[in-house]
């Protein structure tokens, strides 16, 4: 399986995740998108970093484009092969929605805040 097709099963998978069978619906949400966007910043500049300086290589069947190494263009973005984009989104949103899920499955209605145990008083993060 080349890693184009290993991203494209990632995102649909992590999309089906989300939208179908834990219904988080991230993917919907302004605040996920934002999220994503700041995720992707640091994505581009360590994936840059390390596809630039060649500590990661690619096999050039394996990825869109050719093997040439660029900043922009031969299927990279940043040096890095746009199949990285796509299987790093793959991955923060199926890691996302498990953590949403698994907080609305833990305490429903508080989104995974602490609940006090019965007969206890909430306390505030200060203590007062």
């Amino acid at each position: 399986m080349t890693y184009t097709a290993a991203t494209v099963t990632a995102l649909v998978l992590a999309s089906v995740l989300d939208l179908a069978l834990l219904r988080t619906r991230l993917l919907l949400t302004r605040r996920w998108w934002t999220a994503y966007g700041i995720v992707l910043v640091f994505q581009l500049i360590t994936n840059g970093w390390l596809t630039r300086r060649r500590i990661v290589t690619y096999s050039p069947d394996a990825v869109i484009g050719t093997g040439e190494v660029t900043f922009l263009g031969q299927g990279r973005i940043v040096w890095a092969p746009v199949e990285d984009l796509g299987f790093g989104f793959a991955l923060v949103l199926a890691t996302c929605a498990l953590w949403v899920w698994q907080g609305r499955r833990r305490s429903p209605g508080t989104a995974g805040a602490e609940r006090p145990a019965s007969g206890q008083v909430p306390v505030s993060s200060s203590g007062v």
